[in-house]
């Protein structure tokens, strides 16, 4: 029977980069996982065993990759991927998946994507203290969500150093300009009845082209991006207070209950009723 730790992480409220779960397993041998995609990226690091990854690329062509230990693998979200401990050697590895607004812009900075997923470091030193914070993270689920947080930060500048780009990453100031004033305007108007146009108006540009570096950016579209922000809100009305379910679909800018209750589903596999009575 395979060994193995797994947590949730309790709080999703932080914006740049977010923690959703983690853990640590060493699998049984020909243990398998999936065909399945993910909402997040999830970053697998091989501690000791080999394996294969079976991933599709950008184009949507299976690729299969052998994988050994100190090397790991990055899933892009909505990237559908299988995954296989060795029959004779089977794999131990620890893992975390996480995501947020600046996470695109950091991975750029890599040499990991989704044609090329699996994590080779130019540095055995800064490989070692990258493993050392998953770790951390997977065996201190007891600790706060601003402590793990901070080594999920520390885990993710030992990723980029580890595997840094040659290429240097563009930057456009105004384009800058546009997403942080796009997002104070969704922060500040989330509840209200605001349209994707009417952000693209705030800034001053049209919606065709507002999208497009948006999502450059962000890694998601603008309305992926206000939907998933009104969800984390809906979730701390759901914990944090016991206001009815019709009240925080209207708070978080839902007029229709029903309609809310389908977003939240979509992106968190159940129910908002449910959702509170897991967390409380």
């Amino acid at each position: 029977m395979s060994d193995w730790l797994f947590s949730i992480f309790p709080n999703e409220n932080f914006i740049d980069l977010g923690l959703y779960q983690y853990g640590w397993e060493h699998c049984e041998p020909s243990h398998s996982f999936g065909p399945a995609s993910r909402n997040h990226y999830l970053f697998h690091y091989v501690l000791s065993g080999t394996g294969t990854l079976m991933a599709d690329d950008a184009k949507g062509v299976t690729q299969t990759y052998s994988i050994k230990s100190g090397e790991g693998f990055l899933i892009f979200p909505g990237q559908i991927t299988t995954y296989i401990a060795d029959k004779k050697l089977p794999w131990e590895y620890a893992w975390v998946e996480f995501d947020g607004l600046r996470v695109k812009e950091a991975l750029d900075r890599t040499d990991l994507s989704r044609n090329q997923p699996v994590y080779h470091s130019r540095s055995k030193e800064i490989r070692e203290k990258m493993a050392d914070e998953i770790m951390y993270i997977a065996q201190h689920s007891n600790e706060s969500p601003f402590h793990l947080i901070g080594h999920l930060y520390l885990f993710f500048d030992y990723l980029i150093l580890s595997t840094k780009s040659a290429a240097p990453v563009g930057s456009s100031k105004m384009s800058d300009f546009y997403i942080k004033e796009a997002i104070h305007y969704i922060e500040q108007n989330f509840q209200n009845n605001i349209t994707i146009e009417d952000i693209a108006s705030v800034c001053g540009i049209n919606r065709s082209y507002f999208g497009k570096i948006f999502h450059k950016s962000v890694g998601k579209s603008p309305q992926e991006f206000l939907i998933n922000y009104r969800m984390v809100k809906a979730t701390e009305l759901l914990k944090l207070t016991s206001l009815s379910i019709a009240d925080i679909s209207s708070a978080v800018g839902y007029e229709n209950q029903l309609h809310f209750s389908r977003a939240f589903k979509a992106i968190y596999g159940v129910s908002p009723r449910n959702w509170r009575n897991q967390n409380k």
